[in-house]
C-alpha cells in the first residue's frame, strides 16, 4: 500500500503527510532561488576593489588563504554568500571565499582570460556594435577593461584611454544573455 493511500483515509494522516513532503518542498524552492541574503542575484558578476586580496578555502579569517590577487578591479562572480563572505570564481575557475568589502559592483571584464596563444587569443575592438564596422585595436588576451554597457551581442568597454564594442565572446566578467544599461 502507497504512502498516500495509507494516511489518506484520515485527518491525522493527512496532516501527516503534509509535515513528510514539507522539506522537500522547501528544498526545491531553495534550490530554485536566484537571490542571495543581500537580495542581489547569484551568481553575478563584480570587481577586485582592492589591489591586494586573499582568496581563503572557507568563509572567515581563520581559514587557510588559498590564492592572493594583486590586480585591482579583476572580474569575479559570486556564486555563494554567507554572512558578510562571497565565494568567488576568478576567469580560471578557482574558487574560494573573500570578504564582502574586498569586492564592488564595479563591472569589469577580462578578455579571453582561457586563450594561451596570445596573438590567436586577440580581440578587435570596434567602432561600432557590428562585426564589420573599422578595428580600432587589438587586445591581448588577459586585459581588464570597464564595461559600460552591453547590448545583444556586444559590450562597450573602456580600456585605458581607449574604448569601443568587444564581442560577449570574447570576453569573460558578462553572461552571454545579459544586457547592461549605460
Amino acid at each position: 500500500m502507497g504512502l498516500s493511500k495509507l494516511f489518506s483515509k484520515s485527518l491525522l494522516g493527512a496532516i501527516a503527510l503534509s509535515f513528510l513532503t514539507l522539506p522537500i518542498s522547501i528544498k526545491l524552492a531553495e534550490a530554485q532561488s536566484t537571490t542571495g541574503k543581500t537580495g542581489l542575484p547569484v551568481p553575478r558578476f563584480v570587481s577586485l576593489k582592492s589591489a591586494k586580496a586573499n582568496m581563503r578555502v572557507g568563509p572567515g579569517a581563520k581559514y587557510q588563504v588559498e590564492w592572493l590577487y594583486v590586480r585591482k578591479g579583476l572580474p569575479m562572480e559570486i556564486i555563494q554568500e554567507f554572512d558578510n563572505w562571497r565565494k568567488v570564481r576568478d576567469a580560471e575557475g578557482n574558487e574560494g571565499w573573500m570578504l564582502h568589502s574586498l569586492l564592488s559592483g564595479k563591472r569589469t571584464a577580462i578578455i579571453n582570460p582561457w586563450e594561451s596563444d596570445k596573438t590567436k587569443g586577440m580581440a578587435s575592438l570596434k567602432s561600432k556594435p557590428d562585426p564589420a564596422s573599422s578595428t580600432l585595436a587589438r587586445i591581448e588576451p588577459g586585459v581588464v577593461g570597464n564595461i559600460d554597457y552591453c547590448a545583444e551581442k556586444f559590450c562597450h568597454l573602456t580600456l585605458g584611454k581607449k574604448d569601443g564594442y568587444v564581442s560577449k565572446d570574447n570576453v569573460w566578467g558578462v553572461y552571454p544573455d545579459e544586457l547592461i544599461e549605460e
